[in-house]
């Protein structure tokens, strides 16, 4: 994988077919990082489409740009054909083509000059021509906010793009809770500012944009699904299938749940698991110097940040369960 810098100066050439890809349910800073990259090639003169590999939460659906995102799962005929014509294919916020479910193989087998931008661990370089990969940094948001600054289009930047940009940032920063939110993160918010964002409006996007059942889910499910054990500073909240059909559950509305648990004192891990149709679906959260991704990746096929990260698992619910149970003993000295 050649820097991603080497791509700076083709921007203003020759007009491009683009694809811009993200992982799937794209989150905020999924959406809006590939939303902001799109207007800023489209200003250059490229032919852009945003494909998604699966449908997203209609909590980002505020974004410029997202009634002309492609569901790959919901069109998948129309998006191959995209995929055929592209030239360039941006892959933005993962690091394995794992990572876009059903177009992995697409992208892996399509020939097109690739280029990732993503702050995860451990990516999968070969794969991509161009690219980088930047663990210090908050979110991609942050990365493509760069990209258009140090490839000398930083005056190109306006207000719609300027409002995914932030929302990214919120999104992966916890709101700015977390210690990825450097200074230079703050740095870029001034400058999102000066050109006339409105903070408080895309906040209430955000996080006040849901509906009556998602909040009485979220009661439910810290009342009865959540237990802890004290003895390894962890929280486990488990979801069945049952609760998401009683509560009309939607995607994206388990957003954020796996952080309330946090605020227990001395919780060091949170686990989150779902019963989704095809798979267990988990998410993890940690304080301290517990390392999620290298959990994470030992135990439940994922990855992702030391302190934030993702599995699954293709046992029941009540397998995957017994065994994050077990583990909790093999990593007892880490969580004291």
């Amino acid at each position: 994988m050649q820097p991603v810098q080497e791509i700076y100066p083709l921007l203003s050439g020759p007009a491009r077919r683009i694809v811009i890809t993200t992982h799937q349910k794209p989150d905020a800073d999924a959406m809006g990082s590939s939303l902001a990259l799109k207007q800023l090639l489209i200003q250059l003169g490229h032919s852009v489409t945003v494909i998604s590999p699966t449908n997203w939460a209609g909590w980002v659906n505020w974004m410029s740009g997202t009634d002309e995102v492609l569901d790959f799962e919901a069109d998948r005929n129309a998006c191959l054909e995209v995929i055929a014509e592209a030239e360039w294919i941006f892959c933005l916020d993962y690091n394995h083509f794992a990572r876009t479910k059903a177009m992995e193989q697409p992208l892996r087998e399509k020939e097109a000059i690739k280029i990732l931008i993503d702050h995860h661990q451990e990516p999968d370089s070969p794969a991509f021509t161009y690219g980088i990969s930047d663990t210090r940094k908050s979110s991609t948001c942050e990365m493509i906010y760069d990209f258009i600054v140090e490839s000398g289009h930083a005056d190109k930047i306006n207000l719609t793009m300027a409002e995914c940009i932030y929302a990214g940032l919120v999104g992966d920063t916890g709101s700015f809770r977390f210690p990825s939110a450097h200074e230079g993160v703050h740095r870029i918010v001034a400058e999102l500012k000066a050109k006339g964002l409105s903070h408080t409006s895309i906040h209430e996007n955000l996080f006040d944009n849901f509906l009556e059942n998602r909040l009485r889910f979220i009661g439910h499910v810290l009342m009865n699904r959540m237990e802890i054990f004290y003895e390894y500073n962890t929280a486990l909240i488990v979801i069945p299938k049952s609760d998401l059909l009683r509560f009309r559950i939607r995607t994206g509305d388990t957003e954020g749940l796996v952080n309330y648990p946090q605020s227990i004192q001395g919780i060091k891990l949170v686990a989150l698991v779902i019963d989704r149709d095809e798979e267990r679906k988990w998410s993890f959260r940690s304080k301290g110097d517990f390392d999620c991704n290298k959990f994470a990746r030992k135990y439940f096929n994922g990855g992702g940040h030391f302190a934030a990260s993702g599995g699954h698992s293709a046992d029941s619910l009540d397998q995957t369960v017994r065994r994050f149970k077990e583990v909790l003993k093999e990593n007892e000295a880490l969580l004291k």
